[in-house]
């Protein structure tokens, strides 16, 4: 029996590695999704030029000029133009408000680059992160595709795998380890959430 493709909505603002995880995997014919399009707060990032690369609709909706709402209503806008079944943040730097997360409730992913529920939350992204995990001494870290609801980094973990933190790491060292296992979970957490939509 052949299910639909999820069709996919990538928000980005930056270099987009994770966004290309999942290019890469929607390339395989059993992937049961595909990016339909690519939407960054910034523009001139590199995650554009990989949607351009594989021939994916994106669009700049810049943060900057606009009020919350405003923002938001033109990445929803785009986001219902192509049809979008499910939203994939991939460091995407702006905190979605309550009344857009309600509009897509259950149907927006993020990755975090840490085991949540430790090391989440406002102000904990990127850096922020592995030095929190370094200076607490912890004995792994990892990364989490969650499920995002209205409190930050709260939402049902759908994924996780952990890597070991090592003596001499830095945050950057540290970072790098983790970001080969988010471009590793984000396809699959993808796969999980497909399967279980389609099991309902």
């Amino acid at each position: 029996m052949t299910h639909h493709k999820l069709n996919i909505g990538v928000l980005i603002s930056g270099g987009g590695s994770n966004l290309q995880a999942l290019i890469d995997a929607s390339e395989h014919s059993d992937f049961p999704a595909k990016i339909t399009c690519v939407i960054s707060n910034k523009d001139g990032v590199y995650g554009l030029t990989r949607a351009d690369l594989a021939c994916i609709p994106h669009a700049v909706v810049p943060h900057k000029g606009l009020n919350r709402e405003e923002f938001e209503q033109q990445i929803h806008q785009l986001l219902c133009q192509h049809k979008v079944d499910l939203v994939c943040l991939a460091g995407f730097m702006r905190i979605l408000s309550a009344d857009f997360i309600a509009k897509w409730e259950g149907k927006i992913l993020n990755i975090h680059p840490a085991l949540l529920p430790k090391f989440g939350g406002e102000g904990m992204y990127g850096h922020h992160v592995h030095e929190a995990v370094i200076t607490a001494k912890e004995s792994e870290s990892g990364a989490s595709v969650h499920i995002v609801t209205a409190g930050c980094d709260e939402g049902p973990v759908i994924l996780q795998k952990s890597v070991p933190v090592e003596p001499d790491d830095t945050p950057d060292t540290l970072a790098a380890r983790v970001l080969d296992i988010e471009h590793e979970i984000y396809p699959l957490a993808v796969k999980e959430f497909a399967r279980r939509l389609t099991s309902l």
